[in-house]
């Protein structure tokens, strides 16, 4: 039997500090989760930029950000909104929009690095939630995240069982990709700046390929995912404080990432040798 497995990135694979701006109340929020900022309202997303920390910092503080955006050309992804919104719609409002200032995201970068500076591999990505209703930005964010202790072992014990590992995140391209090279995950196997519907449709389109697909993640935006796949495993390594419905549809909890193998070799066991009835 050919089994994958998906990892969600940030919360699953990587330990995670995100920090957030509250643009509006002009209030920093510490270690968040954004997806549970973003699913609190259904005219909210959760927009991911494609931009260096290095050029925000360089930039004049009272700039507005929708106008350093235009100046530099920052593209963007949208990880993930409890509603199909339109990416025209939301450029109208990204590059539109007339509060939030670079010191606003300054302030979350800086924030996160103070934080991660000391770690030897560290991911770094900035966005902003916007509010529909608003409109425009609502929360500057910012995330650093470094692998957790086991989770290059468990990509590796998977690799030898001849199980391949793919991630599937909301999170920048470039930078899991980066982390993906450190992990010994393919790049052709790293899905970045994937929405909740773009990770369950991942997860379908791998069960044409393999006989049973696993999904592993730590938040709400797995939801989709999880219901898809084969075998859904939620992780409480990064924390506990999940919403009930995660635990209501998957099949498996860990606490640690490197659980993983142990739970794929049950599965591969988990097959009936010829002659015999299968137990359901």
């Amino acid at each position: 039997m050919s089994v994958a497995v998906v990892f969600d990135s940030a919360g699953t694979l990587l330990r995670t500090y995100r920090v957030a701006r509250d643009i509006l109340r002009e209030e920093m929020l510490i270690e968040v989760e954004t997806t549970t900022i973003t699913f609190g309202s259904d005219a909210r997303v959760l927009v991911v930029l494609h931009l260096h920390s290095r050029d925000v910092i360089d930039a004049p503080p009272d700039q507005l950000l929708s106008t350093f955006f235009i100046e530099r050309s920052v593209g963007f992804g949208v990880a993930c909104s409890r509603r199909v919104i339109p990416a025209e719609e939301v450029a109208n409002h990204l590059y539109a929009d007339k509060c939030a200032r670079v010191s606003d995201m300054q302030a979350c970068i800086r924030e996160v690095w103070n934080c991660c500076k000391e770690e030897s591999v560290v991911a770094m990505n900035s966005g902003v939630i916007l509010n529909m209703d608003i409109p425009g930005i609502e929360f500057t964010v910012t995330t650093g995240g470094r692998p957790f202790d086991g989770a290059k072992e468990t990509i590796s014990k998977l690799h030898r069982m001849g199980v391949p590992a793919y991630i599937a995140s909301g999170d920048r391209v470039t930078k899991l990709e980066r982390m993906g090279d450190y992990l010994g995950i393919p790049r052709e196997r790293v899905y970045g700046v994937a929405t909740p519907s773009m990770k369950a449709r991942i997860v379908e389109d791998l069960k044409e390929q393999y006989d049973k697909v696993v999904m592993v993640g730590d938040a709400i935006n797995d939801l989709h995912a999880f219901r898809k796949a084969d075998l859904a495993v939620l992780t409480e390594q990064q924390s506990d404080r999940k919403p009930e419905v995660l635990y209501d549809c998957v099949d498996r909890v860990i606490r640690n990432v490197s659980e993983v193998p142990g739970i794929v070799a049950e599965l591969l066991a988990d097959t009936t040798a010829p002659g015999e009835n299968a137990t359901i």
